[in-house]
């Protein structure tokens, strides 16, 4: 085939329209279906400290009955080959190359993956569900278990998703062996038994906290002003939040310590840990606990990170919050998703810039509702985080997911650029206000490319390849519809529809 200067790609424009279109007014699924053959998904490396208990499920797409294996596994570790589960325990720092298999009637995947015994958890972006804009402070022990079974049930689990975080409101008072904080009794009877179900199903859990005496949802926080950790609702009361008053600023006496033992005997894997201003004494005194509590748990800092304090703060984290709370509407999405740049020289895998969380599907903080965003915007969302290599978290409600959504959170090619082991955050590489590219470089030595239109009128968007620090003729495949385009010599330009998105890889033509 000859190489084209420029290709014109046919899009769907939506409809100017005075008021905002819903998912389902414009929604074109872009994401084929997977194939019946089978398909490993998810990140090639994971990263796990010694002696720190093991569970990774490996994300495979295709018919069942499927069985899995894997070649090289360390001793210490075990696969279940109905399940693809493997689990245990790894004592000695080192790294393993291992080559996954997944096997049904149709055929035989394999993918090369690496486990990295040291240090350093979170090897790629954090994939899952937290409850806090589905729920608000209305989560549960039973939303919490039908999210997880939700997970399981529409088969996202094939594809990645991992994480079932509880944001704030589970808390009740401090008591038990540690003195640690106890939930609810009416909202989680039993933290530990839901833990373990969740841990059944091959995924891993989250809960939340603050260095505060009180959270955002006055419940109790990791310190008290006695040592006793005695604590007593604000009420409804004015918020003085963000100001270091009481009952919002930290108590003399902490119980960080006491927190992290009672979740690692829960098995809790993730942490939000949410304040205002995020300060490094609370940030590496919770570090240390988390890491002394011999479970390895993800910490991931809330909300809107201090700059000046980001060089300290990002080696003691695996995530933070680089803004304020995400609101299901363009402005607030696209005012996030697209004002990292700053941010980038501090990303590395283990440790991310974090936009916040998705807001595709349905979502309403206690009063879930269909999104604001409309097809095209929710298509730039995912694309944006996905260049990002940002932690991609649901917020939705994952028992309402129609098959537009599930085409948004299953596509495998898209995923794979957010979990792309280099985790380099995406730039900005051309454009103005209107017609931008963000763009950053994948292991294989390919580039992935967001061609994006942040206008309100339908606009061509181009990407010249000395934009990217190439040349020669590359192929460019559509990522959104798994699709080559063609070659081409200097660059690659589309027609894009309002607020929408072109997301392609770029790769030397063989």
């Amino acid at each position: 085939m000859k190489p084209s200067r420029l290709l014109s790609l046919t899009l769907a424009v939506a409809p100017l329209s005075p008021a905002p279109l819903t998912a389902q007014a414009t929604a074109e699924i872009l994401t084929p279906k997977p194939s019946a053959e089978p398909r490993i998904n998810g990140p090639k490396i994971f990263g796990v400290r010694p002696g720190s208990p093991f569970l990774f499920t490996i994300p495979a797409t295709g018919e069942r009955p499927m069985s899995f294996a894997a070649k090289g596994l360390p001793a210490g570790l075990q696969l279940d080959p109905a399940t693809g589960r493997i689990t245990g325990t790894l004592k000695e720092r080192g790294t393993h190359d291992v080559i996954l298999s997944a096997k049904n009637s149709r055929g035989t995947a394999e993918k090369p993956f690496r486990i990295v015994v040291g240090d350093t958890i979170a090897l790629t972006p954090p994939m899952g569900w937290n409850s806090w804009n589905c729920w608000g402070g209305q989560i549960d022990q039973q939303k919490t278990l039908a999210a997880a079974q939700a997970i399981v049930r529409h088969g996202l689990d094939q594809h990645g998703w991992t994480y079932i975080n509880i944001d704030d409101a589970w808390q009740g008072k401090r008591g038990g062996p540690h003195q640690a904080i106890q939930p609810d009794p009416k909202r989680f009877p039993d933290m530990k038994e839901l833990c373990d179900e969740i841990h059944g199903m091959g995924l891993k859990v989250g809960i939340y906290s603050t260095p505060w005496v009180t959270t955002y949802a006055r419940r109790i926080g990791g310190s008290s002003e006695n040592e006793n950790g005695d604590w007593t609702s604000p009420g409804n009361g004015p918020k003085t939040v963000n100001k270091k008053i009481l009952p919002w600023a930290i108590g003399r006496y902490s119980f960080a310590r006491n927190d992290a033992k009672q979740w690692a005997e829960w098995g809790i894997d993730y942490l939000k840990y949410d304040w205002n201003p995020i300060e490094v004494p609370e940030t590496a005194e919770m570090e240390k606990a988390l890491r002394e509590s011999g479970r390895d748990v993800a910490l991931s800092l809330s909300n809107s990170t201090p700059f000046q304090s980001i060089g300290d703060l990002s080696k003691l984290a695996n995530c933070w919050r680089t803004t304020g709370d995400i609101k299901d509407t363009w402005d607030s999405m696209s005012k996030k998703g697209f004002t990292q740049d700053k941010w980038v020289s501090f990303q590395q895998p283990g440790h991310y810039n974090d936009p916040d969380m998705l807001v595709v599907g349905h979502v309403g903080w206690g009063k879930p509702h269909p999104t604001n965003l409309t097809a095209d915007e929710q298509y730039t969302h995912i694309s944006i985080w996905a260049l990002l290599s940002a932690p991609l978290l649901l917020g939705c409600d994952l028992e309402k997911l129609d098959d537009f959504t599930l085409g948004l959170l299953t596509n495998d090619e898209v995923i794979a650029v957010n979990q792309d082991i280099l985790c380099k955050q995406a730039v900005k590489v051309a454009g103005n206000d209107k017609r931008v590219v963000f763009a950053k470089p994948l292991e294989d030595g390919s580039r992935a490319v967001g061609l994006f239109n942040l206008g309100d009128q339908q606009e061509s968007v181009e990407v010249k390849w000395s934009d990217l620090g190439i040349h020669g003729t590359q192929t460019v495949r559509d990522l959104w519809r798994q699709k080559d385009l063609g070659t081409f010599a200097d660059g690659f330009s589309a027609p894009i529809a309002p607020h929408g998105v072109v997301l392609v890889r770029v790769m030397p033509s063989k």
